[in-house]
């Protein structure tokens, strides 16, 4: 389940970029992560797959 990946680096696919970063919190629209280079949130409607990062 994905809030088991709370706290961990993951990879965010949409159909266009996959993201990297620190899952912090999975709002009702939006995912929302830490990377070096900041905050990225990602709309969930735009989500095809959250993974651990390898």
């Amino acid at each position: 389940m994905i809030q088991e990946l709370i706290g961990k680096k993951v990879e965010v696919i949409t159909g266009d970029v996959t993201y990297r970063g620190t899952l912090v919190e999975i709002g009702e629209t939006e995912i929302y992560l830490q990377a070096e280079e900041g905050w990225i949130v990602v709309p969930v409607d735009k989500v095809v797959d959250v993974r651990a990062a390898g």
